[in-house]
């Protein structure tokens, strides 16, 4: 009996080797991440870096969190997904509304009334009925009709670690009541809302509202719920159960982009009454964890230290692919469903993934259906052709990855200080200083050595895409360049040196001193990474003999010299929140000044002339009349140069063949009700991009048996010494 154990034993590794090698010629690949069910699902897969912390409308204003928050939430206007420039449309409402304008005695203005006269502006919203909300213990009622979950106790949480963990759930009609509450909730102080402020300038008795709830605190969260229940606002109000009005101060047309962001979103108030109740919030069952919206989707796991998973709502209405884009659109497939009824997937599934090598190398292998561009992987996925555009590599083309750019909504520029009595000022000395300087930095260079290539040099504050912005000769800042056989061409040293010389620093010396002008840069620098940056930053000021002093700092001590005017020169950056060029603008326009008036003018510009153009301009329609009055904007901007333009960033994406609808669209979040997947050949090529490399198992089991054979020969020998 003995010798038998002792050969099975040997040939139990040969077999388990067999058996494992054997293994990797399966259907599945070894490395898959995902359950073999999911391989024919049509389930988009994608990635996330940083844990989202609101998920509540009312509080949420980062882009990480409208990843999520847009594809459950609802607003009553979105972004035309094709149309260029960015185009607002209805989503749950009937239509893009009108204002309608009013003066001091309520009696109604024309449509053309100057905006010194109108008092006030209407805005009517009209809202598509049959919107149902998702599936949620909320609205889940007994047989009495009773909400089910409205007055829990410590004894019906026993059980209950989780939303799912409620065994019933309910839904009912969206109204418009919900918005009015929602924009209620933005005024509550409790709500911390990050645009409490600026509504307060705007919508007729938001102030006083939060005024009012301000004013007696209430410290149990169900008592507040039902108090702003019971609160009313001047401006808005629900007319009847499909239509509601808010009244807007004076005449703001930028108000109608609010309007497609989630913090306009309906809020039902059995929400609020279901998570204001004791205990849930210790178990993070509240809004900020479980959002409750009407939308394509809803999230049916939030997991932030693994993943979040959307998943399709059920009650989701008929919502048809738009039928209409740009010139070209058509031909290039992305209009191939037209007309029908979104969304095309089931689920989206985001894994965390903190770091870029993991997440490109899941990419590559198929299991991220689609993949930003990390610096690192910048030069395995775009090379850049003769004429200096972006293509992708033969490795990238051979799977059958497709490349989409766009420009986005944002400016980054070096700002200088006009309270400073070297670098800011009116005077002619000063604006010649800043021009030359302007001249000398080449953020070409910059572009092509920092953000691999992925930018556009800005010519002005308003970025591409946004209305009033100028292509070609027409938009180019004839201070820095000049057009040369068909492009824009920045002017040479040569010039600047020129420049320098008239604003009394010839070679960089103060002539009046004979002492080299020295320059304060302001930057924010924590790490090794930064000094590359910085270093060039230097050297272009050095150009012009300029010594350019670099203090680095924090983020909030950046900020707060800024804030104090105490700063020089430094480098920032905006990003758009709707596609108007007041919103670009305005980060010039005198009132806003950062030091005077804690605005969003960091470089504290003010030009009489621009600000009158901007109080006009800002309430005009797109049309000629307004181009007219950016055009003149524009050029007083560039004579004073209060900035040097620095660049719009371009965004970069790679999308697998199997993946459709892809169209970048940077004011758009809800974006995922469009993709549509064809699982079938996404499951054959990840299968063939991850077929098993298997040679060093056969060579290691031939090395196995190598050791394992004479071993084996020798006791076999004894066991039959032993028997004889």
């Amino acid at each position: 009996m003995r010798s038998i154990q002792l050969s099975q034993a040997w040939r139990f590794p040969a077999l388990a080797l067999l058996a494992f090698l054997l293994a990797g010629c399966g259907e599945v690949p070894w490395n898959n991440p995902y359950r073999g069910a999911d391989e024919t699902s049509t389930t988009l897969y994608s990635s996330f870096a940083d844990r989202p912390k609101h998920l509540d409308p009312a509080r949420s204003y980062s882009a990480d969190e409208y990843a999520f928050l847009a594809q459950i939430y609802e607003p009553p206007l979105q972004y035309h997904f094709l149309l260029r420039p960015y185009r607002l449309v209805p989503l749950t409402a009937r239509e893009v509304p009108e204002p309608r304008y009013f003066d001091a005695d309520g009696q109604a203005l024309p449509a053309d009334a100057p905006a010194e006269s109108i008092h006030r502006s209407d805005y009517l919203i009209r809202i598509l009925p049959g919107i149902r909300y998702q599936p949620h213990p909320a609205f889940a009622k007994g047989d009495d009709g009773s909400y089910r979950y409205h007055d829990l106790t410590p004894r019906d949480l026993g059980d209950v670690n989780r939303l799912a963990d409620f065994a019933q759930t309910g839904t009912r009609e969206m109204c418009a009541e919900d918005y009015v509450h929602q924009i209620k909730r933005l005024a509550a102080p409790w709500s911390h809302s990050p645009i409490a402020g600026v509504m307060q300038k705007h919508i007729v008795g938001f102030r006083e509202l939060a005024d009012r709830l301000e004013a007696a605190p209430e410290a149990d969260p169900l008592r507040r719920v039902e108090r702003l229940r019971k609160a009313t606002i001047e401006g808005v109000e629900a007319l009847d159960r499909y239509s509601y009005r808010i009244s807007v101060k004076g005449k703001y047309p930028q108000f109608a982009y609010w309007l497609a962001m989630p913090f306009f979103a309906p809020m039902p108030w059995e929400a609020d009454v279901f998570y204001a109740q004791p205990g849930l919030r210790e178990r993070n069952i509240m809004l900020d964890w479980y959002p409750v919206g009407t939308g394509p989707f809803m999230l049916g796991e939030n997991n932030p230290n693994l993943r979040m998973v959307l998943e399709r709502n059920p009650n989701f209405r008929a919502e048809p692919y738009p039928s209409e884009g740009m010139p070209g659109d058509a031909s290039s497939g992305i209009l191939a469903d037209a007309g029908r009824a979104m969304p095309f997937i089931d689920r989206a599934v985001y894994g965390l993934e903190k770091e870029n090598i993991p997440r490109w190398n899941k990419f590559l292998q198929g299991y991220y259906d689609s993949s930003g561009i990390s610096s690192d992987a910048f030069d395995q996925a775009v090379q850049i052709d003769s004429e200096g555009n972006p293509i992708l590599t033969d490795s990238m083309r051979d799977r059958g990855i497709s490349l989409l750019t766009s420009i986005e909504p944002s400016v980054f520029y070096m700002g200088f200080n006009m309270l400073d009595p070297v670098v800011g000022g009116n005077s002619e000395r000063a604006r010649l200083l800043r021009r030359a300087i302007s001249i000398a930095v080449d953020f070409e260079e910059f572009i092509s050595i920092f953000t691999n290539g992925r930018g556009l040099v800005a010519q002005g504050p308003i970025p591409p895409g946004i209305f009033g912005h100028r292509e070609g000769e027409a938009g180019i800042n004839p201070f820095v360049f000049e057009w040369v056989d068909g492009r824009a061409v920045r002017r040479g040293l040569d010039e600047a040196r020129v420049l320098m010389e008239q604003a009394g620093y010839p070679g960089g010396r103060d002539q009046t001193t004979g002492r080299a002008l020295s320059i304060n840069y302001e930057a924010v620098a924590t790490g090794p990474d930064d000094r590359a940056r910085l270093s060039w930053i230097r050297k272009q000021f050095a150009k012009l003999g300029i010594e350019l002093v670099i203090r680095s700092t924090d983020y909030n001590r950046f900020q707060e010299k800024v804030r104090n005017g105490t700063g020089q020169v430094f480098m920032w950056g905006w990003n758009a929140d709707y596609p108007d060029p007041e919103n670009f603008l305005f980060l010039l326009y005198g009132p806003n000044g950062k030091v005077e008036h804690q605005g969003e003018n960091a470089a504290n510009y003010s030009n009489p002339e621009f600000d009158r153009l901007f109080n006009e301009m800002r309430f005009m329609d797109d049309g000629p009349e307004r181009q007219a009055a950016i055009d003149r904007m524009v050029e007083i901007a560039r004579i004073d140069a209060p900035w040097i333009w620095g660049f719009n960033p371009k965004a970069f994406s790679l999308h697998h063949q199997w993946m459709y609808n892809a169209n970048p669209n940077q004011m758009a979040n809800n974006t995922l009700k469009y993709r549509r997947i064809d699982p079938d050949l996404r499951r054959q090529l990840r299968h063939d991009w991850n077929q098993p490399v298997l040679w060093p198992l056969w060579v290691l089991a031939g090395l196995l048996l190598l050791l394992v054979l004479p071993a084996l020969w020798l006791a076999r020998r004894r066991e039959r010494s032993t028997a004889l």
